[in-house]
């Protein structure tokens, strides 16, 4: 089937600003696909019915519209943040065309002079202000796309309250359009009050002596996190880590969450990384909570449960971290059940009795097991000794991929 659907990227300078193969395509549709705003700048002479996303959106009415000619107006690139992403998903490539016009970060850059390769963008359009917090340190560059005109004086205020006060904020209001205006300041100096709706702010991270520091690497302090105790400990965790062994687009299940270290360390490993708490206790579900935003990950999900039982209906993981709860009937076996072929499963134990269960196991599904032991200098008197934590057992374990069929 040839392309049915063309994607057509414009710009705040509307239809003027378009090229000829993008007003072909317009011209030639039966239907235009877009938001109100966008409609709102096709000529009157266009002959095509205008047909509003609806609310929710939902591509279905578009998509029963195959194989008449129909065209979706999207800002910029719509590959880019956009429902051209979106679409690509969901036809074959053969069946879509799309037409881009200059993006609000190719704008944005040309504008500040920025090489856009060396700056990193976050979007804030129906995400959390959490989701930029991974990505502060001093020296950073940021494009942030905004949700609305409320987001500039909220970005400030939360760049200011985690030290981050003297970050010079750039607001560029209608890019590429007759209405563009630019607005420059600093984030603890940020005048309250909404600015335009439609507004991108670069960001030039300057990080103040009492800022917290997030390393690239896993291993955050212990009191990054909020906990009672129930905490794997920084040096257990990077060891942890080491063996799940995060890779892009992958899903971690983490049992027995407590603070939810470990899934937040997996979600912070790559932007794609996505984890699941199960946690039982009611207050530690709120540590996990604050926690994952406080370290730029709010997309963790919790479940609140049990395991083994708060484990049904959830998706395959690639890896799964049993922090707690190894003696609990099933929850070992249910795990290694749920776990994709090539996943990697890790269990850890402080007790007489769970480390029998992980011996147990080992006996019968293999991997390994290892004794991780760590002593911490402490004073004794006017001098210092060798204090031992109590010893962890590790068990490490990768599930064979099954046969294939013509193997």
């Amino acid at each position: 089937m040839p392309a049915w659907l063309t994607v057509v990227g414009i710009g705040d300078d509307g239809f003027a600003g378009l090229g000829r193969p993008a007003r072909r395509a317009l011209l030639g549709a039966s239907v235009v696909y877009g938001g109100e705003r966008h409609l709102a700048m096709l000529p009157a002479r266009l002959a095509a019915r205008r047909a509003a996303w609806p609310r929710p959106f939902d591509l279905a009415p578009l998509l029963a519209e195959r194989p008449h000619a129909v065209c979706v107006l999207a800002s910029g690139d719509p590959m880019l943040f956009g429902v051209g992403a979106t679409l690509a998903r969901q036809l074959p490539a053969g069946e879509l065309r799309v037409l881009p016009a200059p993006s609000s970060l190719s704008l944005a850059a040309a504008r500040l002079g920025w090489p856009l390769q060396d700056v990193a963008t976050v979007s804030l359009v129906g995400r959390p202000l959490a989701a930029l917090i991974a990505h502060l340190r001093d020296g950073a560059r940021l494009f942030v796309l905004s949700a609305d005109g409320r987001t500039p004086a909220a970005l400030a205020a939360s760049l200011d309250a985690r030290g981050f006060g003297a970050t010079a904020m750039t607001v560029l209001e209608h890019l590429g359009g007759a209405r563009e205006r630019r607005v420059d300041g600093r984030a603890d100096q940020w005048p309250a009050g909404e600015m335009a709706a439609l507004n991108l702010i670069a960001l030039e991270c300057r990080a103040s002596a009492h800022a917290p520091r997030l390393p690239l690497t896993c291993g955050l302090p212990d009191d990054a996190f909020i906990h009672d105790g129930q905490l794997t400990k920084r040096d257990v965790r990077v060891i942890t880590l080491a063996r799940l062994a995060p890779a892009p687009g992958e899903l971690l299940w983490d049992v027995g969450a407590g603070s939810g270290s470990i899934g937040i360390e997996w979600m912070r490993a790559h932007p794609t990384c996505r984890a699941i708490a199960i946690e039982a206790n009611e207050a530690r579900q709120r540590f996990i909570e604050q926690n994952r935003d406080a370290l730029g990950v709010p997309g963790l999900q919790l479940v609140a449960g049990r395991a083994p039982d708060a484990l049904r209906g959830l998706p395959a993981p690639h890896a799964v971290f049993i922090g707690g709860g190894v003696t609990e009937p099933d929850v070992l076996d249910t795990c290694w059940t749920q776990l994709r072929d090539g996943g990697r499963l890790v269990a850890n134990a402080v007790t007489l009795q769970g480390e029998a269960v992980l011996a147990a196991w080992r006996e019968r599904h293999g991997g390994t097991l290892t004794r991780i032991g760590l002593a911490h200098a402490q004073p004794l008197g006017g001098f210092d000794t060798w204090r031992q934590a109590l010893p962890i057992t590790l068990l490490d374990v990768t599930k064979p991929a099954k046969p294939s069929a013509d193997s």
